[in-house]
């Protein structure tokens, strides 16, 4: 069965591709401080005239908030997802000297990595997924791949690719039985392996929580996944503060009762948790809960 129209993967935020190429193109030339310039009117261009997703914003903030959310905090909400784009060059060019990490929950890591069983690391598109990339530099030689939908792999590819082509083959799209077995291998050999947990595509299996008041339905398949192959699962969310400021969390979900509905509703949870504390760092800019 193919998705709905209204699936997240056909939503506008796909064709965002000449913005993101113009802060590329300025940021590798011309460095983070110029390009940081240009997400004031890009930002400004989002709230005015991107209308679905200023819907999105208006619902997750006044959700979040507990009250409408106010013109300037919605500004904030689309300059706080463009800070971390920019930022996202830099960190894949493992340019972390440019920036204030407070890494929260390092010690789970830690001993997961020592374990040499490999490791699930499970976050969101809350926040910077690259910033969490700071766990390679507590472990030198550490590999982490990312596991994602194919249509994703392949877009987030080539972005990769062209702003570190070192960084290509650190993707591993979903879908096929030759991606699990790049999987097992990965952990088999102490690799850590990252996925986004938040969304979910089309008719996929999926649990239903209680998120910000209200039902919401959230993948199985990355807890199934963790709960199949019994190997640790840390949770890492990586909180975009202002300027050049990141706090790193990570946490451990507990595996020992192995039910991968458990693990989504612990994992949901922890997100609801966050996404209050930080409600501009949530990236989801179409209707979440329909």
């Amino acid at each position: 069965m193919s998705a709905p129209p209204q699936d997240w993967t056909s939503r506008p935020e796909r064709s965002n591709t000449l913005a993101l190429r113009i802060i590329v193109w300025v940021a590798l030339r011309l460095g983070r401080a110029p390009a940081r310039v240009l997400l004031l009117p890009i930002s400004l261009y989002f709230l005015l005239f991107a209308a679905a997703p200023r819907r999105a914003s208006r619902d997750w903030l006044t959700r979040a908030l507990g009250r409408p959310p106010r013109w300037r905090e919605q500004f904030r909400h689309f300059h706080t997802f463009a800070a971390t784009i920019l930022d996202r060059v830099f960190l894949l060019n493992d340019r972390f000297d440019l920036f204030e990490l407070e890494l929260i929950g390092t010690d789970t890591v830690r001993e997961a990595f020592a374990a040499g069983a490999g490791c699930f690391l499970l976050g969101a598109h809350f926040g910077s997924f690259e910033v969490t990339r700071a766990v390679g530099r507590m472990q030198p030689g550490l590999d982490v791949s990312l596991l994602m939908y194919e249509t994703n792999a392949q877009r987030i590819g080539a972005t990769i690719r062209a702003i570190n082509p070192a960084l290509g083959t650190k993707i591993i799209p979903l879908g096929s039985m030759q991606s699990m077995l790049r999987v097992r291998e990965s952990l088999d050999a102490g690799g850590f392996v990252g996925m986004l947990a938040d969304r979910r595509l089309g008719d996929e299996e999926s649990i239903t929580v209680p998120f910000l008041g209200t039902p919401a339905r959230f993948p199985t398949g990355p807890f199934r996944l963790a709960a199949l192959l019994r190997r640790p699962v840390v949770l890492m969310f990586g909180i975009y503060l202002g300027g050049n400021r990141y706090q790193v969390h990570y946490e451990s979900l507990n595996l020992e009762d192995g039910d991968a509905r458990h693990l989504a509703a612990r994992y949901v949870e922890r997100l609801e948790h966050h996404a209050r504390r930080a409600p501009c760092n949530w990236f989801n800019f179409h209707d979440f809960w329909r």
